[in-house]
């Protein structure tokens, strides 16, 4: 009886025991479970990331203070010209500056002429930095005004304004440094920057400039490469000189030079209107494309492109750009096409591709050696169609393999590129860029790209404090 009622006893416990460990397990799976289905627990970097205000970091900005010349003295100087751009048949700043610019501004416009607005990310994120604190609550970058308590230096130079002042002055002077005003200013913007405390205590490792046109601080770019530089690809930087078999040209940009460890892609300004996704209805070309036939280097593929697809049926193939005479027809387009052609150009990408984004027509793009601004916040493959240039080139390939994609899967496409919209936008809508920015527009995305580099950014300056004197070590920065 004592042994039977022992094991009653021990059945009960090992029940219990059973119980409590079945409830112990129980609880631990819905706390793992919980949390990682929390929205603390996902990576900040998951897209879409919508709300900017949620972040609790931000990053600390100092602004030397440069000569107004240089910036928006320039600007001034610019509207102040009486000389239309030579590359242009019509130019829409000069008709403009001799009726609604009557006097000096503080804050000037930035041009409208398309070859100098695509590349206006240098006069909105100077905006910001610009605006009153009290109307910056939305601004992922913090000014501060001692550079001792910056996390990075934005040397606020246009850089790209004052190339692109030179090479439509038509004077044929841009790569010679007589009589060159852009050389000038390069010149006086390295000479001051590079005699400032914050530029030798870091060796410039935490100075950000933004070189938005390929050729912007030509002069100077071996000087100015350790900084971050906001650069829309690579193309301008390091390419093949066709002159030169063994790549050591004296106009060849080093890759030791730029280097997504420690540069940003950042997106072209779009140069046409945002199609809202309500707005959308229903499109009968297959494939779209408005731009030069004829380019060079990479963008020799578009000509071979031009010639496989100008006769395809449900194909629109269209010299041109999206200036004042051509905008209106790159609107419609844009907008009735269910495709729109990104081929490499004279480097990796352009402005056609953010204009399809704002024009809800897919991308087809078409550039093996492209970089896109902000990925790891963005993914393109959830909107865009991208093709290799060895099967963009077999004939009839392109067209069969985009007619292949059906229209569910064309919808899902434009519903997710409408979400990113707002990503690629500069624009604040404020004169003179002065106001608060959209909170989940490009310049926010700028800063959280610079922010990710910080710590890369110390590291560097660390190690290089610690090389003893006369040493010399050569830059590395082959990974991209």
């Amino acid at each position: 009886m004592a042994i039977k009622s022992s094991i009653t006893a021990a059945s009960k416990s090992a029940k219990s025991l059973f119980l409590t460990f079945t409830l112990l397990l129980s609880l631990s799976f819905f706390i793992v479970v919980f949390f990682s289905s929390s929205p603390a627990s996902k990576p900040t970097n998951s897209f879409p990331q919508t709300h900017f205000l949620s972040f609790q970091n931000s990053i600390k900005v100092y602004v030397p203070n440069l000569p107004r010349s240089l910036n928006y003295g320039l600007l001034q100087q610019y509207w102040d010209s009486d000389h239309p751009d030579s590359r242009i048949p019509t130019d829409p700043d000069h008709r403009i500056s001799t009726t609604h610019i009557s006097k000096p501004a503080k804050y000037p416009p930035y041009p409208e002429n398309p070859l100098i607005k695509q590349y206006s990310a240098e006069y909105w994120i100077m905006g910001d930095l610009e605006t009153p604190q009290e109307m910056r609550a939305g601004s992922f970058a913090k000014r501060v005004f001692d550079a001792n308590e910056a996390d990075v230096v934005f040397v606020p130079f246009f850089a790209t304004l004052s190339a692109e002042m030179e090479l439509g002055s038509g004077n044929g002077a841009f790569r010679k440094k007589a009589g060159n005003g852009d050389y000038l200013r390069q010149k006086k913007v390295v000479d001051f920057v590079r005699n400032t405390d914050a530029w030798k205590q870091s060796g410039g490792r935490d100075h950000v400039f933004v070189l938005t046109d390929p050729v912007a601080m030509w002069h100077f770019r071996e000087e100015i490469a350790p900084a971050v530089l906001l650069v829309v690809d690579f193309g301008g930087w390091y390419r093949l000189d066709t002159k030169s078999s063994d790549g050591t040209s004296s106009d060849m940009i080093r890759h030791t030079q730029v280097s997504l460890l420690k540069d940003v892609i950042v997106p072209y300004t779009h140069l046409l209107p945002r199609l809202q996704l309500s707005e959308n209805q229903k499109r009968h070309t297959l494939l779209y494309f408005k731009g030069a036939k004829h380019r060079h280097r990479g963008g020799l593929i578009r000509e071979k492109l031009w010639d496989l697809l100008v006769n395809e049926p449900g194909i629109i193939m269209e010299e041109g750009f999206p200036n004042a005479t051509g905008r209106e027809q790159s609107i419609k387009g844009m907008r009735s096409s269910e495709f729109c052609l990104h081929p490499a150009g004279d480097t990796p990408t352009s402005c056609r591709l953010f204009d399809a984004i704002q024009s809800l027509c897919i991308p087809v793009i078409v550039s093996d050696n492209i970089e896109l601004p902000f990925e790891g916040m963005v993914d393109y493959s959830t909107f865009s169609v991208f093709v290799a240039v060895s099967d963009a080139l077999k004939p009839s390939w392109l067209v069969s393999h985009l007619r292949s994609i059906s229209e569910k899967h064309r919808n899902e496409l434009r519903r997710a590129m409408a979400k990113v919209q707002p990503v690629f936008v500069y624009d604040n809508g404020h004169p003179g860029g002065i106001g608060p920015i959209p909170p989940d527009g490009a310049v926010n995305h700028i800063w959280r790209k610079v922010h990710q580099k910080l710590p890369a950014i110390k590291e560097a300056i660390v190690r290089e404090k610690r090389k003893p004197a006369n040493t010399t070590i050569p830059l590395r920065c082959h990974c991209t």
